[in-house]
């Protein structure tokens, strides 16, 4: 067998499948076996795998056994000349694997070779090759002088910029994102070191292939997007800590003691600096926001208050208690601001209708809460009433101001009605449009780009391929979707670096795909659409599921005297508002039995109440039960959760 195909999958299934709908298309004919290794994923990845690529081989673990572990463990079972280690999230030419199997056939020096990989731009990584991370390499990457100076012999040898990214080149160290490596060097040289658990493993193995007498060959002659960032998410700390321990384990092993000393104190040095700098950064940019919004807000009732109190309450001299600075103020804010998140006002993108909702519920809470004080302590309704007016006005007026100075994340309506155009044939381009519709994208614009030239524009279709850069400038478009069922991979690529236009972004559409999937830049998670369910696992959900318990809560509690007398079981009815307001019940849950099969579904507090009680009929089979769990878990509306409660009232002292 001539090549044998790795690849090593954690929680990445929509990436998976577009990368091996790639590799099925450049294995045709060439004799080969793909190996996929999931490392214990939650996310469908195997079911998927079994449902739409029966013939792959197929390894499932139990646990995350790190990068080293899972590949070794096909690379015992393969069989072929040369094995490819590849990373879930990229997508392959079409032509790559016959290019690169004709390459090392020619190259009998050639132990590994790694390929240019692009971004979700099309943009080049210059991680496609890479020099040996010796202290003094290291000490330039750690402290920003490689990426200074990316062109220097002497700066830039991490990522070997002073070489031409078009041209092959013996280099030292392959990524293992694309690493074809000789069977008979990995004989020579052992298997993936699994003190690595992910990270460096790649470094260290391009290393012992170099000591073994071959060579590492950088080959330009075909290329692979690689969505770098999608499975790792590179900013966070732990994989500050995670690369950089993985650093000091490849200086242990192959330098002198003397130089992985310095080598360890420069990572240490690097992961304390890097680790603060993070924990600030991630600070900041949470607290922001929400300081801003309660400066303004402070500021602006403070003078509301002196206003009012000198101009209507005590004209002829006085003032409010102190109270209603130091205590009510900082009350109403909180309160504000926590009724304003737990609406998605601080999410992203921004929308306004949220910050409305969240400052609507807030101010119905503070005056309840208001009307249940003694008279002493209700200082001012209408300090309230002008205080949600101008705390509206304070957020809106500084998300708009953040929206014309562009700020990142902050575009008001943009991302919601965006401009799109699709190119590919009639049948696969009007599925994806349609994909587009259902993902709730509202999109300002679709259009159809034909790949072939002689397609009429009629029926949504507005040009084809050739014209696509006029169409991009006259429709405005802001982001361009490849049905990769019409158009091979090294056709997209092509397209997406001919296309270097600003603010432009690309998504591949996988052919009988519920995703379409992208990415941004070399650092940052594209959008991925998928036309899936509105789990009641996602964390908005979650959010609004506990919003409404809490209000739910309050209000029945307020009314219980007179709601105690339609419950079949006013005993349990307060226990249950209890539970509920601290968070050990949900008022709407799972109705599970000793006889219905659990999906393994998304896991939620019990539930007082649960989808059964919609129904009037109470002799529901076990099988009606499950489904009814299914579907309430897979499309969550808190619409349905009301509903539920409504319809189920006089259950709610039930006993759980």
């Amino acid at each position: 067998m001539k090549l044998s195909i790795v690849i090593v999958n954690y929680n990445v299934r929509y990436f998976l499948e577009q990368c091996m709908h790639s590799v099925k298309k450049a294995v045709n004919g060439i004799e080969s076996e793909i190996f996929v290794v999931d490392n214990n994923s939650v996310d469908g990845s195997v079911e998927m795998l079994t449902d739409k690529f029966p013939e792959i081989k197929v390894i499932k673990n139990s646990e995350n056994l790190g990068f080293s572990r899972a590949n070794n463990q096909a690379i015992r079972l393969a069989k072929g000349e040369y094995i490819l280690l590849l990373n879930p999230d990229t997508v392959v030419e079409d032509d790559t694997f016959r290019k690169i199997v004709m390459f090392m056939d020619g190259h009998p020096d050639a132990g590994a070779l790694g390929v240019k990989m692009v971004d979700g731009q099309g943009k080049f990584l210059p991680e496609s090759k890479r020099g040996l991370p010796t202290p003094v390499v290291a000490f330039y990457k750690i402290f920003g002088l490689s990426r200074l100076f990316p062109k220097s012999k002497i700066f830039g040898r991490y990522h070997l910029g002073f070489l031409n990214d078009d041209k092959i080149h013996i280099v030292d160290i392959l990524s293992g994102a694309f690493m074809l490596i000789r069977k008979a060097a990995l004989d020579k040289t052992g298997l993936l070191d699994e003190a690595f658990f992910m990270y460096g493993e790649d470094i260290d193995l391009s290393y012992r292939i170099k000591n073994a007498g071959y060579n590492n060959y950088y080959f330009p002659e075909t290329r692979i997007i690689h969505y770098k960032g999608e499975s790792t998410k590179k900013s966070s700390i732990n994989y500050v800590v995670v690369f950089y321990n993985a650093m000091v384990i490849f200086a242990r092993k192959h330098f002198s003691a003397k130089n992985a000393m310095i080598f360890s104190f420069l990572i240490n040095l690097a992961v304390y600096f890097r680790a603060f700098i993070a924990i600030v950064s991630r600070f900041l940019s949470r607290i922001a926001l929400p300081f801003a919004d309660a400066v303004l807000l402070f500021g602006g009732l403070i003078e509301i208050k002196l206003s009012w109190e000198q101009n209507i309450i005590f004209p002829s001299g006085g003032k409010y208690p102190a109270e209603i600075v130091t205590v009510a103020i900082p009350v109403y804010i909180f309160i504000w601001l926590i009724s304003v998140y737990l609406s998605g006002g601080y999410d992203k993108p921004v929308q306004l209708i949220r910050i409305l909702r969240g400052f609507f519920i807030g101010s119905v809470l503070i005056l309840i809460i208001y009307a249940l004080l003694p008279e002493s302590f209700r200082f001012s309704r209408a300090l309230i009433v002008f205080g949600a007016l101008w705390g509206l006005i304070s957020m809106i007026g500084l998300r708009y101001i953040l929206h014309i100075l562009k700020f990142k994340g902050y575009r008001i309506g943009i991302v919601m009605n965006r401009r799109f155009i699709i190119v590919g044939e009639r049948e696969e381009a009007e599925r994806v449009a349609d994909l587009i519709r259902r993902a709730d994208m509202n999109p300002g614009f679709i259009g159809l780009v034909s790949v072939s030239e002689n397609t009429e524009k009629v029926n949504g279709f507005i040009g084809n391929l050739n014209q696509i850069r006029e169409i991009i400038t006259m429709y405005k478009i802001d982001e361009v979707i490849f049905c990769a069922k019409d158009m091979p991979a090294q056709q997209i690529i092509d397209k997406m670096s001919e296309l270097n236009l600003a603010q432009l972004e690309f998504k591949i559409a996988p052919p009988e795909s519920l995703s379409i999937i992208g990415s941004k830049s070399i650092n940052t998670t594209g959008d991925v659409y998928i036309i899936e369910i509105n789990s009641i696992a996602k964390a908005n959900n979650l959010r609004s599921k506990r919003f409404l318990d809490l209000i739910a809560g309050m209000v029945l509690f307020i009314t219980s005297p007179i709601a105690v007398f339609t419950l079949k079981k006013p005993g349990g009815f307060i226990r249950n508002i209890a539970w509920v307001l601290a968070g050990k019940l949900t008022w709407v849950g799972y109705r599970i039995t000793a006889y219905s099969v659990n999906h393994k579904l998304p896991p939620i507090k019990k539930g007082v109440l649960n989808p059964t009680d919609l129904l009037s009929d109470k002799n529901i089979t076990p099988d009606t039960i499950d489904r009814l769990n299914l579907l309430y878990a897979r499309d969550y509306k808190v619409m349905n959760d009301i509903n539920i409660i409504l319809k189920g009232f006089r259950n709610l002292g039930r006993k759980v």
